[in-house]
């Protein structure tokens, strides 16, 4: 990549994503809504909002204008809430050039279709540049102060991702390439929702066994959704399917699992929310259950995860309903 990479974003992943590029050695343009911000990471070379423990390497420069983000870079990579990817698309579309390939860093669904983002970004761009995703177990503040880190970038162009992998891969930050762009992101919307139920059961005081039968069952129904999205069973139990769903279900850095030990405890979805911020996974709890239903698959964890974040079931019932369920054959 001999251009600098475009990261639109300037949160703690899409910081966290510039210092691992920064580290490697390429160079990066970083830009964010917030002018404020960008400023005083300019002035200060840190993000003191978000990683304020994670100095921006020298290639690593805030860029305060997005035309001109463009402008200097042909592969750009979108770090934004799902929630915003559409609208971040819509803005970006006006102004790129055959040369620019996209690429997102955003975990979760689309909030109007339900669908995956790739889907958002082919009904979106015309004509359709390359696209690739990257995933994989990592929170931001691992990433950012160099802690060692695994991660996917999946593409159908394989010179993309190879140029991906290469922008981001340092000693300790490691990258594997794919052409699943289906369970790439498969894997890393379905373990949000896993995480916000494996929590609830942690806050009930189950115990280890009841969490590990909820990851790995769990990992059965991303498996099962995936076979009709088609997946390659082979991702869902890699670094961005089972990789991704441990490290969310597990660490109280997670913030929904958090959620799932607050509610776990008793205390009510609004205040829990309030108390830790955006938690991405009840949005993807409602668009999750439109994927199943769509293609006629059963995630009786996810179901009763949604039913209880949409206010149709009170904890213990979703609880109840779970352990009531009849047993069933091995898993597939």
């Amino acid at each position: 990549m001999s251009r600098p990479l475009g990261i639109i974003g300037a949160g703690a992943w899409g910081t966290a994503l510039a210092i691992a590029a920064g580290h490697a050695g390429q160079p990066v343009r970083l830009w964010g809504r917030d002018a404020t911000n960008l400023a005083a990471m300019a002035r200060d070379r840190v993000n003191r909002r978000n990683l304020p423990d994670c100095p921006l390497p020298d290639p690593v420069q805030p860029e305060p204008d997005l035309n001109t983000l463009l402008a200097a870079c042909d592969d750009l990579m979108l770090v934004v809430p799902s929630r915003a990817f559409e609208d971040t698309l819509r803005t970006l579309a006006p102004s790129l050039r055959p040369e620019h390939r996209i690429a997102w860093a955003t975990k979760g669904l689309d909030a109007a279709s339900g669908g995956l983002l790739s889907q958002v970004a082919e009904r979106v761009l015309s004509p359709l540049p390359p696209l690739a995703v990257l995933s994989g177990p990592s929170f931001a503040g691992e990433v950012g102060r160099g802690l060692p880190t695994a991660v996917t970038v999946a593409a159908k162009d394989s010179r993309f991702a190879d140029d991906l992998a290469a922008a981001f891969r340092y000693e300790r930050f490691r990258v594997y390439v794919s052409t699943d762009l289906v369970g790439v992101q498969l894997g890393g919307a379905v373990k949000n929702v896993l995480a916000i139920a494996t929590g609830v059961a942690d806050g009930l005081g189950f115990g280890a066994n009841a969490r590990a039968a909820l990851i790995t069952r769990g990992l059965a129904e991303t498996r099962r959704l995936g076979e009709a999205l088609g997946a390659e069973p082979d991702t869902l139990t890699g670094l961005a399917g089972m990789g991704d769903l441990i490290l969310t279900c597990t660490d109280d850095q997670s913030r929904n699992r958090r959620l799932g030990l607050a509610l776990g405890r008793g205390e009510e979805l609004e205040a829990a929310i309030n108390a830790i911020g955006t938690v991405e996974g009840v949005r993807t709890a409602e668009e999750l259950h439109r994927l199943a239903v769509r293609h006629g698959v059963e995630m009786p964890i996810c179901e009763q995860a949604y039913l209880r974040l949409t206010g149709r079931i009170s904890t213990r019932e979703a609880v109840e309903n779970l352990l009531l369920r009849p047993g069933g054959r091995q898993e597939q």
